[in-house]
């Protein structure tokens, strides 16, 4: 590249790899930043462990990404996870597969990383300019409000990497969507992704089991099935286990087919086996002793299986043993966008092209989470931010050398 001037607005992950991508090819590089400091959300997702990408099959690990895979897979190809680990040891930060095939720092937090990264970026003479908050065009120039008032800026060669609308106090709140929706662009409203739900529990069982996790159970929605943990909220239901079935249960309640969670309360026995071993009980137990010794619940579970089951002490041992393997949890809604640790919708695939340029204002990149696409947590959604972070670089090289 000719050492022109590019625009990047936003400094999380996608925002840093893009400019990285672009500086170590000649440009010079400014990164304009609303926050105080960059990468606010990628540290906050270290505080317990960086999961940084997934080990998994390569096969399996694209499919994650569900309806966007295909248009993601030229990213994640070029940037796949291992390319992510070789780029992390670059920078000094080895990495280790732990459970689940979850991929870590060894150091396990975000700040040694991103400490590294940014000398990197400094090295290579990018401009990070921070509190400096965009706040839509002004003719072709961008304008951002900062603490010294309200600046235009022009540029023909700019990169947006803004995020979703999950956690806004970091950064990504979405004020974006009203400026490229005026310039044209296509966007798809926001929803909560990796969410836990609302659920109208009982005060008795929401003064006593709230924050309580539910442990080695398996929930079901539609033909998708994980085994794991989720915790008992004030609102309802979160964790893990409850993100990972978020998109089909959203959806499903979206369309009006209500609540679709099915949990299995002892995912390692068959109904037979419990009913018979409930049958063969001392009928002189209570109901919940007989629960607790001869179906190995929790009292958790068993106030659980009550709240979804207010005809519990009516039922037969064939019944009881069906509620214990397959109850639906009546969730009503999820819960707010604010609280999701990401989100679905964003700027639509039928205005970008293949370079991650908008065909409906050309010069113009986007990348990371402010696509329309969304992932399971695991270290998928960060993999895709680096790798279309990359990706709408690399278009921007190729626009400006004019290749496609």
């Amino acid at each position: 590249m000719d050492g022109r001037q590019v625009t990047i607005i936003g400094g999380g992950p996608a925002g840093l790899m893009a400019a990285e991508v672009l500086s170590s090819a000649g440009a010079m590089v400014t990164v304009f930043e609303a926050m105080p400091t960059v990468a606010r959300k990628f540290l906050m997702a270290g505080k317990s462990g960086l999961n940084i990408t997934h080990a998994e099959d390569y096969s399996a690990f694209v499919s994650r990404f569900g309806s966007a895979q295909t248009r993601l897979r030229s990213a994640l190809d070029d940037f796949t996870p291992q390319m992510l680990r070789d780029w992390a040891l670059e920078l000094g930060q080895e990495t280790f597969v732990g459970t689940s095939n979850r991929v870590f720092p060894v150091a396990m937090k975000a700040s040694p990383l991103l400490r590294t990264w940014l000398s990197r970026l400094e090295r290579q003479g990018v401009t990070i300019k921070t509190r400096h908050r965009w706040v839509g065009f002004e003719g072709d120039a961008l304008a951002f409000e900062t603490p010294d008032g309200r600046i235009v800026v022009e540029s023909d060669l700019i990169l947006i990497a803004l995020g979703g609308a999950s956690w806004p106090r970091l950064g990504s709140d979405g004020a974006w969507v009203p400026w490229l929706k005026a310039a044209g662009a296509e966007v798809v409203d926001f929803q909560p992704a990796n969410c836990g739900f609302n659920v109208g529990w009982s005060d008795y069982f929401r003064d006593r089991f709230a924050g309580t996790p539910i442990k080695s159970v398996a929930l079901t929605s539609g033909e998708e099935r994980f085994e794991g943990e989720f915790v008992i909220s004030t609102h309802g239901i979160e964790g893990s286990l409850v993100y990972a079935h978020s998109a089909s249960v959203r959806d499903a309640l979206k369309s009006g087919k209500g609540s679709t969670l099915l949990v299995d309360l002892a995912p390692g026995r068959t109904q037979d086996r419990i009913a018979n071993d409930l049958e063969r009980h001392p009928r002189k137990d209570s109901l919940s002793n007989r629960l607790r010794k001869a179906a190995s619940l929790s009292p958790a579970k068993i106030a659980l299986l009550r709240e979804c089951h207010p005809d519990l002490a009516d039922m037969s041992f064939q019944q009881l043993a069906a509620a214990i393997k397959a109850s639906t949890i009546p969730v009503t809604s999820p819960r707010p966008i604010a609280e999701a640790i990401s989100s679905a919708g964003g700027v639509g695939w039928c205005d970008i092209d293949d370079h991650f340029m908008l065909k409906s204002r050309p010069g113009i990149f986007v990348a990371g989470e402010m696509l329309d696409w969304e992932a399971p947590t695991g270290g998928y959604l960060l993999t895709a931010c680096f790798a279309t972070g990359k990706a709408a670089a690399n278009g921007l090289l190729h626009w400006r050398n004019r290749t496609y």
